[in-house]
């Protein structure tokens, strides 16, 4: 019988770890994710998610937030774990499983760059409709993503942080609008804003063609705040 002390890692076989970031944003009315130009093979000069292997003393979110400032230099953002990714075929240097993450920022307060840390050679923002030809199997990691965002925002605060301090309601339909990549009923889609209990008017306005629209600010809340589920309709 095998024990602690006779334990032995010959005869087994070993597999290794890496994490991948699915980093969303908004940039001219469009969603995009962030892709980096990988400069060393596999999969040289093709684009593909931030990411890398998981060190040995490191936990997963620790190796997510250290590959996504070296290869891109952003820093301080809330990630969620995603999903894995096991595919015994999904990366040539042999048995790798992934670890995905992902996260909705600001692009106006957040600017990638290439630092020189990783072997990249470029980094750069790709409409979510007009992807490259991507490495691995990261294809399938930004499909599921999307699928995962679209359904976080029926129950979720998760997009709040694109939007200013103050906004109308019609710049939360928006948002949403480019997210989903669908047109919502205006009426049904205010009623059920609201219903959430997350908005909090202001005596401001804001003036334009038509009669001045009332503007509203968020809550506190975390970015784990759940709330009861809502179906956007279109």
């Amino acid at each position: 019988m095998e024990t602690a002390e006779s334990y032995s890692k010959k005869g087994y076989e070993q597999l290794s770890v890496t994490v991948d970031l699915v980093i969303f944003t908004v940039i001219d009315n469009e969603l995009k994710v962030l892709l980096i130009k990988r400069g060393q093979e596999p999969f040289i000069d093709f684009w593909a998610l931030p990411g890398g292997f998981v060190r040995i003393n490191e936990s997963l979110e620790e190796a997510a937030l250290r590959e996504l400032k070296e290869e891109t230099g952003i820093q301080k953002v809330y990630l969620e774990q995603l999903y894995t990714f096991g595919n015994p075929k999904r990366d040539p240097r042999g048995r790798v499983v992934t670890i995905s993450y992902f996260a909705l920022v600001d692009s106006t307060k957040i600017k990638p760059v290439v630092t020189g840390e990783e072997q990249i050679k470029d980094v750069m923002w790709f409409s979510i409709n007009k992807l490259p030809k991507l490495g691995f199997d990261h294809e399938d990691i930004v499909k599921y993503a999307l699928k995962r965002l679209c359904y976080k925002l029926e129950y979720t605060a998760i997009g709040f942080g694109l939007l200013p301090e103050f906004f109308t309601l019609t710049d939360i339909q928006e948002l949403y609008e480019i997210i989903l990549n669908e047109k919502l009923d205006k009426r049904n889609f205010r009623k059920k804003i609201l219903s959430m209990n997350l908005l909090e008017t202001t005596k401001k306005y804001r003036k334009g063609q038509h009669r001045p629209a009332l503007l509203y600010k968020f809550k506190k809340i975390k970015p784990t705040h759940t709330f009861k589920k809502i179906r956007f309709e279109s």
